[in-house]
């Protein structure tokens, strides 16, 4: 199936958007691209590293790729080492998206998953909606389900707010008081450990370390600067935390992109949430809707 592209614009901004992945290809703000994105649309099927794609049916890291869910359990694909990793092996990252709506200024995608897609249960229907709205990207996200699943998504977008180079000059403040330690496969040990007297402390402005691939439990919002430029980047979200990856797996082969030339905050549910039931709840039952927002805000 072909790869359609959207092309989204309002007050000095410009988006595209892919039905592949529904994934956000490019952001310009006042004329420079802020995210990683690869020219050719049909490149994301071969050469992707999830950028700037919606990944699902639960983002991040399920341990054994295992989870029980009322009594029942189940099994899913691994693909990162023993544990499944954004939705598995063909996942939301790897599909045609339906365009449902679509303006100027706005993009509606939408993805119907069936019962036991990736081992999951339910028939997941998943939508997102890019906006730009003044100086801001906002993603809306909902999905339904007729049987009681899972349901964690987020956008995989990687930020460079120069448009170029690595990001380890960029300073980021984020009020997130905890983070979530992590095992050698990088699975949630279930403790929530607090910032303060650790390299975790992003609680006043710090420049990016390049080391950083870890979940914070966000207490605010996020701000981003690039000195040189002086280019600002808020982020706010309704999700309680954000996955802070500062691109240390780019390797520039099979990408055009080298390590650390652009960094995820990525918001969303814990990982491994199914099997940690302290944790936040992950669970979509029928008759009820996911919602979740973030806003990317670019101030003049």
């Amino acid at each position: 199936m072909s790869i359609e592209r959207h092309e989204l614009s309002c007050e000095g901004m410009r988006a595209a958007v892919l039905t592949y992945g529904a994934a956000l290809q490019s952001l310009e703000v006042d004329g420079v691209n802020v995210v990683l994105g690869l020219e050719d649309p049909e490149e994301y099927r071969t050469r992707s590293r999830y950028f700037g794609a919606v990944v699902g049916r639960y983002g991040n890291r399920i341990a054994r790729g295992r989870f029980t869910l009322d009594g029942t359990t189940y099994q899913l694909p691994v693909n990162n080492g023993p544990n499944s990793l954004h939705g598995g092996v063909d996942g939301f990252d790897k599909r045609i998206w339906r365009v449902t709506a679509a303006s100027t200024s706005a993009v509606t995608l939408e993805l119907v998953s069936p019962d036991g897609d990736q081992g999951y249960p339910g028939t997941l229907t998943a939508s997102i909606t890019y906006t730009l709205d003044g100086r801001a990207l906002r993603l809306d996200y909902r999905a339904r389900t007729d049987a009681p699943t899972v349901v964690n998504l987020t956008n995989h977008s990687y930020f460079n707010l120069a448009g170029g180079g690595d990001v380890l000059g960029h300073v980021l403040r984020m009020a997130a008081l905890h983070y979530l330690p992590v095992d050698e496969q990088k699975i949630p040990t279930g403790e929530t450990a607090p910032v303060k007297g650790t390299d975790f402390d992003f609680t006043g402005p710090r420049r990016i370390g390049g080391w950083e691939d870890h979940c914070f439990v966000l207490d605010g919002g996020i701000r981003v600067v690039e000195p040189v430029s002086g280019r600002v980047m808020e982020v706010s979200t309704t999700e309680p935390g954000v996955q802070f990856y500062a691109g240390g797996m780019l390797d520039g082969v099979a990408t055009p992109y080298g390590r650390h030339a652009g960094f995820c905050l990525e918001t969303q549910h814990f990982p491994d949430s199914p099997n940690q039931p302290h944790f936040p709840s992950t669970v979509l039952r029928p008759g009820e809707t996911y919602t979740s927002t973030t806003i990317y805000r670019f101030p003049a």
